[in-house]
């Protein structure tokens, strides 16, 4: 892009950069969203297919869950980023749903897509996406079932609706027992409201095995053995120390040398360095502490004392893992060995080093009151190994979130369904070209059920007008078995599903639709460029100063600069 001035061509993009705008732009961006929707699309649903990715390196990643497949897909285009920015959305509020998100987002588009051949403005479209998302949100609400930490069978069935679809849907009783046990570990009370934080639940992967044979810990384990063979495997009573501090010599902040000119003066020196090791052991033994965790290194005559001591010792101990330990065992993390108390010790019934195929770890169970538990989570192999911990992940993220909310919505396609039914009453209450994006919208929401039909093999078309009939008369729950091919009661199926869910794959998606259905112009992120949409006059005489101080630039000394460095801003047009 450029204009003249006198004369003068002035250059405001790169050269080289392409710009296109109005309709073009539009159609551009809604291409890109799709696109991305649609790869997919058809992952969607108990019956989706999963992906493989390879990149560039060669690692191949095996899944069928959205967030992670857009994550590894080397995407350029800046709308279909906005997709992906969806599904990472839905991924950290909720942790399932992310593949619905995305498929929403593009059929919200297509349907768009629609109308602006129409004619209708894409501000009106946005306007009543707009007022569709609120009221949507508003009917879900209606649709919503309460649930308590109390209700476990309930919470066990969220955990196997979100694992249902994964690799591991074959051990999903197993995987749902192990999720629903480790969150209730973890709960917390505040003000009176139930809080979830799944990074107190710590998922070691091991790879060997089968899936069925993963455990839950009450308590912490530790991917560390401990540092000296002589000291014990096994800690009963275990008083626990957390330092992350380094027991060996600290070096100097600054270079420092020592002049040694004889044999006695080196041997003072070293004799020095291993008093100082020794009085560091000696403040840990007269602690009390009979295991050590710490977060640095351990020198080695460090661990030789601590092992005559009969003290369990780990070094290298990640901040996380000592994070975890402290809430588990009660104990404090301290930065210091000048001051150590009783209550700075935590307490736990046992602290054993065990194998678990070749790698030896440290468990510290029988914890007082564990705020903190371990799931070893076992696979056949690395990609098993990894498919099973995002299906971990998301079965632990919404039964995190059904707990917190304490409200549950029918799944199955059953919401949407129900949806964009009362969406098109509400439409046609609406003045106005709003009421034709309303309508849209309502259409857009039945992608899901469709989508779960194609996947599972089932004609869409059937499936759908059955399931439209089934909520006519009034069954709100009705949706789609794709095991069986027949509508059901999704709620006596037992396929329900947190209400934000629901909730959040619908805002992030009506966001990301109304953000790219406003675009009308698509170029490389510049300043000038911003300056100029904003106020063009403002811009046009920015560009006249830059222009005549380039031509300008030869002829005047160093100090001439000074001055002008100074009084420049003064003669510079405010920009918003």
């Amino acid at each position: 892009m450029s204009g003249q001035l006198a004369g003068q061509p002035i250059f405001i993009l790169r050269e080289g950069s392409q710009r296109t705008k109005g309709r073009e732009a539009q159609n551009n961006n809604i291409m890109a969203a799709k696109a991305v929707a649609a790869a997919v699309r058809t992952t969607l649903g108990p019956k989706g297919m999963d992906k493989m990715l390879v990149d560039s390196l060669g690692d191949i990643v095996i899944t069928n869950d959205g967030a992670t497949i857009l994550k590894e897909m080397d995407i350029e285009h800046p709308a279909a980023k906005m997709i992906v920015e969806v599904a990472k959305t839905q991924d950290d509020e909720v942790g399932d749903g992310t593949t619905t998100a995305a498929v929403l987002a593009g059929e919200f588009l297509k349907n768009a897509e629609e109308l602006l051949e129409l004619g209708v403005h894409p501000t009106v479209i946005a306007s009543g996406y707009r007022l569709a998302s609120i009221k949507a949100r508003e009917i879900l609400k209606t649709l919503a079932k309460p649930v308590t930490s109390k209700d476990r069978d309930l919470l066990l069935k969220i955990a196997a609706t979100a694992i249902t679809g994964k690799g591991a849907e074959s051990s999903k009783d197993v995987f749902a027992k192990l999720t629903v046990d480790a969150v209730l570990a973890v709960v917390d009370t505040e003000n009176g409201k139930q809080k979830v934080d799944i990074d107190d639940i710590k998922v070691e992967k091991k790879v060997g095995g089968s899936v069925e044979e993963s455990v839950l810990i009450e308590g912490m384990v530790i991917d560390k053995e401990r540092v000296h063979t002589n000291m014990p495997k096994k800690i009963t009573k275990a008083k626990i120390l957390l330092i992350n501090e380094a027991l060996e010599i600290k070096k100097t902040e600054v270079d420092a040398e020592i002049s040694i000119k004889s044999p006695d003066q080196l041997q003072l020196f070293l004799d020095q360095e291993e008093q100082m090791i020794h009085d560091m052991v000696t403040k840990v033994i007269k602690s009390g502490a009979n295991v050590v965790f710490v977060q640095k290194g351990i020198d080695d005559i460090a661990q030789h004392y601590l092992a005559k001591a009969g003290i369990y010792a780990a070094r290298r101990v990640k901040k996380s893992d000592m994070d975890k330990l402290a809430r588990a065992t009660g104990a404090k993390v301290l930065t210091s060995l000048k001051e150590i108390n009783d209550s700075d010790l935590g307490k736990a019934g046992l602290v054993e080093e065990k194998k678990i195929g070749d790698e030896a770890m440290t468990y510290v169970t029988e914890c007082h009151n564990p705020k903190a538990v371990s799931i070893i989570l076992r696979g056949g192999t690395e990609h098993v190994a990894d498919e099973a911990e995002r299906a971990l992940h998301d079965a632990l993220r919404v039964v995190g979130v059904a707990i917190e909310d304490e409200t549950l919505v029918a799944g199955g396609g059953s919401p949407e369904v129900e949806l964009a039914l009362r969406l098109r009453e509400y439409s046609s209450t609406l003045k106005g070209r709003e009421q034709l994006a309303v309508a849209k919208f309502a259409d857009a929401l039945e992608v899901i059920p469709r989508t779960l039909a194609e996947n599972a093999g089932l004609d869409p078309i059937d499936m759908l007008v059955e399931m439209r009939s089934q909520h006519e008369k009034g069954n709100k729950t009705a949706g789609l078995n794709v095991f069986t091919g027949k509508v059901v009661d999704m709620w006596k199926e037992g396929v329900v599903e947190p209400l934000r869910v629901k909730t959040q794959a619908i805002s992030s998606g009506t966001e990301a639709a109304t953000m790219i259905l406003r675009s009308m112009m698509c170029s490389p992120a510049n300043q000038a460029e911003a300056c100029h949409q904003a106020d063009p006059e403002a811009w046009a005489e920015w560009a006249e100063w830059k222009v005549w101080t380039k031509r300008i630039t030869p002829r005047f000394s160093f100090f001439f600069w000074l001055q002008w460095i100074f009084l420049i801003p003064l003669h510079i047009p405010k920009r918003n």
